[in-house]
C-alpha cells in the first residue's frame, strides 16, 4: 500500500488551513497534485474570491483525483471549521434546503480544495437575496461538431448585441469547448424573468447569425454543427464553473477571463493551472470591474414582449 504523504499547513490570510495528502496526483496529464491545485487557487486569489463572493456555491469534488469519481456537493459537511461561511438555499420542488458554501475570503477556497474540490459552481445570486439574480450568464455552448471558429464568430455577434443594449459583457473561456459572457444586472427580477430575458437575447443572436446559432429547446433536435446559446444557465439552481475555476479533466484546464480583443486568437486548451498563474500575475483579474457595470434587463424584457417570447419549461 502506498504511504500517505504528510499533511502540510498553509497560512491563508489570517487562517491556517491544513492540507492532507498534498502529493496525491489530481491531474494525470502533467502530474499536478492536490497541493499544486491549492497553490493555483492561492495564485489567483483575488480573482476566484471576486467570482464567488457571497454566492451559494456547489462544489464538484474529486476525492481521488480527476480520473476518479466526481461528487456534486451542495451541503457543507458537519465538522467544517467555525470560520467557514454558508448560506441557506431552499429547494421547494423537493421540500428540502441546504447550507451551501458562501465564499467571502480566500481561506474558504483553500478549505474547499482540502475537501477535494476541483470545480466551483456558484449561483448567479448572492446571499442578500438568493431569489434575485445579479448576474446574467450567456453560455455559448458548441454542439459536438461545432468548431471553435464558430464560437468566435458568435461571440462577436453577442458583443455587438450587448453594445447596442448598452450592456458590458465580461467574457471567459468555459474550460471546455465554449465561451461564457457574464453581465452584472440589477437584482430586481426573479430567475424566471432573467431566463426569459436571456432567451430574448439568444433569439436576437440567432436572428443575426442563423447559420451558426440555434436556440432549439430539445438537444436531440439541434444540428450538431451549430452553437447553442444556452439561456437555461439562468434557471434557478443551475450553475456553471466560475471564473478561475479549474475543470475536472486530466489537463486541469481553467475557465479563464479574457479580453474581447483576444477572442480571435485564444485557444481554450492553453489556459491551465500551469499557465494561468503567470497570466494572472501579469494582467490581474480581468473581471475586477464587473460590479461597476450594472445593466437593467428592461430592454430585453421589452424585446421578449415584442417578440412574444414565452418562458420555456423549467430544465431538469
Amino acid at each position: 500500500m502506498a504511504q500517505k504523504s504528510a499533511a502540510v499547513e498553509l497560512e491563508v490570510g489570517h487562517r491556517t488551513v491544513r492540507i492532507s495528502n498534498p502529493d496525491r496526483v489530481y491531474f494525470p496529464a502533467r502530474g499536478e497534485t492536490k497541493l499544486d491545485l491549492v497553490n493555483y487557487y492561492l495564485s489567483v486569489g483575488d480573482g476566484i474570491v471576486n467570482a464567488l463572493r457571497e454566492r451559494p456555491c456547489m462544489l464538484h469534488r474529486f476525492p481521488s483525483g480527476v480520473a476518479g469519481e466526481k461528487v456534486h456537493q451542495k451541503r457543507v459537511p458537519h465538522g467544517a471549521p467555525p470560520w467557514l461561511e454558508t448560506v441557506r438555499v431552499d429547494f421547494p420542488r423537493y421540500g428540502r434546503h441546504a447550507y451551501e458554501l458562501c465564499v467571502t475570503e480566500l481561506a474558504h477556497v483553500a478549505w474547499a480544495v482540502q475537501m477535494s474540490t476541483v470545480e466551483f459552481h456558484p449561483w448567479n445570486s448572492r446571499r442578500a437575496d438568493t431569489e434575485k439574480p445579479d448576474e446574467w450568464r450567456i453560455d455559448l455552448d458548441p454542439m459536438p461538431d461545432c468548431g471553435f471558429d464558430r464560437v468566435r464568430r458568435v461571440a462577436h455577434v453577442a458583443q455587438e448585441v450587448l453594445d447596442e443594449l448598452g450592456a458590458v459583457g465580461w467574457p471567459k473561456t468555459s474550460g471546455g469547448r465554449g465561451l461564457h459572457v457574464y453581465v452584472r444586472i440589477e437584482p430586481r427580477w426573479g430567475f424566471s424573468e432573467v431566463r426569459r430575458a436571456a432567451l430574448a437575447f439568444a433569439r436576437e443572436v440567432e436572428r443575426r447569425a442563423p447559420d451558426d446559432v440555434t436556440t432549439t429547446w430539445w438537444r436531440k433536435d439541434r444540428d450538431p454543427r451549430m452553437l447553442f446559446v444556452d439561456y437555461n444557465q439562468n434557471a434557478r439552481d443551475h450553475t456553471i464553473a466560475s471564473a478561475y475555476s479549474v475543470r475536472g479533466n486530466p489537463e486541469g484546464t481553467v475557465s479563464t477571463p479574457i479580453r474581447w480583443d483576444e477572442i480571435d486568437d485564444v485557444e481554450p486548451g492553453d489556459f491551465t493551472i500551469a499557465t494561468v498563474p503567470a497570466r494572472f500575475a501579469e494582467l490581474g483579474d480581468l473581471h475586477a470591474g464587473i460590479d461597476g457595470a450594472v445593466f437593467s434587463l428592461d430592454p430585453l424584457l421589452e424585446w421578449a414582449e415584442r417578440d412574444g417570447v414565452e418562458e420555456p419549461p423549467e430544465p431538469d
